[in-house]
């Protein structure tokens, strides 16, 4: 199947929705009493660096789908006149405090209620998006790159149109984790689907190409997810409603030039704290130093044990 042909300009993307209501049971205890999306790479929450990732390719309105106990995100994104006031009075820089906030009514925030699937968060979205394409970023999948993950897949929208997924080849032995594209044609990074499977057995899989944690699609998206039934994990999975328009809109994936690091996963966490760290000038040598000497001693253990 090849993918049909845009005959003119998309819309562009003004709008981005971040799913927010889940319920981080992979942190525990961290997660008890404060968001998943409020732990710190580094000096700065993942939620803070996926509305940065989101701005920095031109988005103009920000969605929240939130959950109970998330109250802790629209904080972070408003104005602390207590905070800034002690600052203040101690002669110390608010600037960290204020380059993040948005101007007034960019950013809005409605609950998911039920934590049904991406999809159904998705789907929460529809009123407040309308009839235009959107992107949708997940805090968890934290890129590093420049331009940044979503810029790349912005200027590609504008060429491809109808639903962009970004992906990255995955080991075999993972494909159970992701959705998998089943792929058409390949040029370059963009790859054309004819199908895309939710988390196949690594024998079943159409293919090693996995949907990572950023998209743009098409408004009809609301008008298929409202129809799609409950799949993998009894939820509303947003890869049967991207199956279900596959031949109606196009659908490509987008090999981004940015390395994700997997913030959902502990091991990934820890990676992308170091990895962030050794990009900052004020931290590099300092942060190498340490993890070296973290190094050596578990090779001298290693090698006595």
């Amino acid at each position: 199947m090849t993918s049909l042909v845009v005959a003119v300009p998309p819309k562009p993307v003004r709008k981005a929705v971040f799913p927010v209501g889940g319920l981080g049971t992979r942190f525990l205890p961290a997660t008890k009493s404060q968001p998943k999306e409020m732990l710190p790479v580094v000096d700065k929450p993942l939620i803070h660096y996926a509305v940065d990732e989101a701005r920095a390719a031109g988005i103009e309105q920000f969605i929240f789908i939130t959950g109970r106990g998330k109250a802790a995100i629209a904080d972070h994104f408003d104005i602390s006149y207590e905070l800034q006031h002690q600052l203040s009075t101690r002669g110390k820089d608010v600037a960290a405090l204020a380059g993040h906030l948005p101007d007034p009514g960019q950013f809005c925030f409605t609950r998911q209620q039920e934590p049904l699937g991406l999809g159904h968060a998705v789907w929460c979205a529809r009123h407040l998006v309308g009839d235009e394409p959107f992107a949708v970023l997940l805090a968890d999948d934290l890129m590093m790159g420049d331009p940044p993950c979503l810029r790349q897949m912005v200027d590609a929208y504008r060429t491809v149109g109808g639903n962009l997924v970004c992906v990255e080849d995955v080991p075999r032995a993972y494909t159970s984790r992701y959705g998998i594209l089943d792929i058409d044609k390949e040029t370059g990074n963009l790859v054309s689907a004819k199908g895309i499977v939710e988390k196949p057995q690594p024998e079943k899989a159409p293919s090693t190409l996995g949907v990572i944690g950023r998209y743009i699609l098409h408004p009809d998206i609301f008008r298929v997810l409202e129809k799609v039934e409950r799949g993998a994990g009894g939820e509303i999975q947003l890869t049967d409603g991207l199956s279900a328009m596959i031949g109606k809109v196009p659908f490509h994936g987008l090999r981004c030039d940015s390395r994700r690091f997997d913030c959902g996963d502990k091991a990934g966490f820890v990676v992308a704290n170091a990895a962030f760290a050794l990009q900052r000038d004020d931290l590099r040598d300092e942060v190498r130093r340490q993890l070296q000497d973290l190094l050596d001693d578990a090779s001298e253990q290693f090698s006595g044990a």
